[in-house]
């Protein structure tokens, strides 16, 4: 699998602006992402997401998967990803892997990403690594209620990812909600904006869309 492969961009007169989504497993960061992404026109902004980056899991049964814990750093490819994010700022497309959440692996296929003027990236620990953080320009934490959060992560695995609500809440238990106080709620304080229960905030939404619209025109810098 390719990690990076560089293409043959027209001029650019400055690096891409990157946007960080973050926030907790179930905040509604990527209802936030995608309706930026929505609103502004997707093939005007190249988007990530910090899940494709998950490294694979060595398991046999059932019983060792369960003590992988996934919300911690190093379940992911940090050092692929801070690769990949910092060409696309370079103005070169990329080979994101795609990930396998069945199977917890990488599969042979990567989904080509090409440059853009505004790169959008979402990802639950985006601001506890300071190697991503450094390449943030403007970074987003949605912020939500942690019975919110539960409900939605729930309803998330066990109808896309053939999870049952006991594995579900055994993981919440075990390993997503002490990550959480360790990591993600600290890193909340690197971020320029907190938007309170994600997509539903309309105002918010609003706001974030302008500023986009705003770097897109060279209207602003950040």
């Amino acid at each position: 699998m390719t990690s990076a492969t560089s293409s043959s961009p027209g001029p650019r007169a400055a690096a891409a602006t990157t946007i960080g989504v973050a926030g907790g497993s179930g905040s509604g960061k990527t209802t936030v992402a995608q309706s930026i992404l929505d609103r502004i026109g997707r093939d005007r902004i190249a988007s990530l997401v910090q899940d494709s980056y998950y490294r694979h899991v060595e398991w046999s049964s059932e019983a060792q998967l369960r003590e992988h814990n996934f919300d911690h750093p190093d379940a992911l490819d940090t050092e692929l990803l801070v690769e990949q994010l910092a060409a696309l700022r370079r103005g070169e497309a990329i080979e994101v892997p795609i990930y396998d959440f069945t199977t917890h692996r990488r599969t042979e296929q990567t989904r080509r990403v090409e440059p853009r003027p505004v790169v959008l990236i979402e990802g639950i620990l985006l601001f506890a690594e300071p190697r991503v953080r450094d390449l943030l320009d403007l970074k987003i934490f949605v912020d939500t209620d942690p019975d919110v959060r539960l409900m939605r992560r729930i309803e998330r695995d066990t109808t896309q990812r053939g999870r049952t609500v006991e594995s579900v809440l055994d993981q919440y238990k075990r390993t997503v909600r002490p990550m959480h106080l360790e990591f993600i709620e600290p890193s909340k304080r690197y971020a320029d904006l907190i938007v309170p229960e994600g997509g539903g905030n309309r105002a918010a939404m609003r706001m974030m869309t302008a500023l986009v619209r705003q770097l897109l025109e060279g209207e602003i810098d950040v």
